[in-house]
């Protein structure tokens, strides 16, 4: 078994053939946890997570999707047809979706400060409402026992800052930050979610640092598809290329090649970590 802690089969970019994808994940082993990003999104993960073996649910609002009238984004058309940035976010809504069996944690939410209105005020303004936020989405998780999955893009200090004040433990999708950074997270006592992004972003010093059994693998398709996985795409191009989760065996052998470990080592301490944090 090969755990992908963080996928998106719910999204548009698979209505063409999610069954397809589906079933290649369970022939090879695979499992995942499927994420949303805002109500529908998490509602979507649910349901897939209902109707097919190896599959689980996380429920959560996406930063990127917390009503503001600071600024406007453009929608991801792999994501689904309604822009970000609309979603009020509602908890007992997000309860009574946990009521699912198939829900192992909550997420993903966070902070992501990339895009970020003009002007010092509006600034502040659309961070501290981000920061609002994730704390109830936090407060949701504490009460319901799940674990965190956590999406933070130029906000470390902040995030940090904030999941200090709580006794909450999970992943940090897609880490992308320093080894102080990672150091920091660790003793929270959070894992390390590493995905193709590692074949873009330079964090090899990191991923040798980090304790095997603090790392959990991810996909985080459609996105990030790894390198190897591009030619084997119908698009053959790494910005274009869609991901899927079977795809997360080329990011176990970049950390085994990374550590000095076997494929094997890295995969089996992965899906343990992955299956103690969510309790699959």
């Amino acid at each position: 078994m090969i755990i992908d802690t963080h996928s998106h089969l719910n999204f548009k970019a698979y209505d063409a053939d999610r069954g397809e994808v589906i079933k290649r994940t369970q022939v090879a082993g695979g499992v995942c946890i499927d994420v949303g990003t805002k109500y529908e999104t998490s509602q979507h993960a649910i349901e897939l997570a209902e109707k097919n073996e190896g599959i689980y649910a996380a429920i959560g609002m996406h930063p990127i999707h917390i009503k503001t009238d600071l600024m406007k984004l453009h929608m991801d058309l792999d994501e689904g047809d309604f822009a970000p940035l609309g979603e009020v976010f509602d908890k007992e809504k997000y309860r009574e979706l946990a009521k699912s069996k198939k829900v192992v944690a909550i997420g993903e939410v966070g902070l992501d400060y990339y895009y970020k209105p003009k002007g010092t005020t509006k600034k502040e303004e659309f961070k501290e409402n981000q920061r609002k936020v994730f704390i109830q989405q936090i407060e949701l998780a504490e009460e319901l026992g799940l674990p965190l999955i956590v999406h933070c893009r130029m906000a470390h200090e902040d995030a940090l800052a904030i999941l200090e004040k709580h006794k909450v433990s999970g992943t940090i999708h897609c880490f992308t930050g320093t080894w102080e950074e990672a150091e920091k997270y660790l003793a929270l006592g959070f894992c390390i979610g590493i995905n193709g992004i590692i074949f873009k972003f330079d964090i090899d010093e990191i991923i040798r640092k980090i304790p095997l059994d603090k790392i959990v693998v991810e996909t985080d398709c459609p996105y990030l598809t790894p390198l190897p996985a591009v030619a084997l795409a119908k698009e053959g191009t790494a910005k274009d290329a869609r991901n899927e989760p079977i795809f997360v065996k080329h990011v176990i052998q970049k950390i085994a090649d990374l550590k000095g470990l076997s494929f094997d080592e890295v995969a089996s301490a992965t899906t343990a970590n992955a299956k103690k944090l969510f309790k699959i």
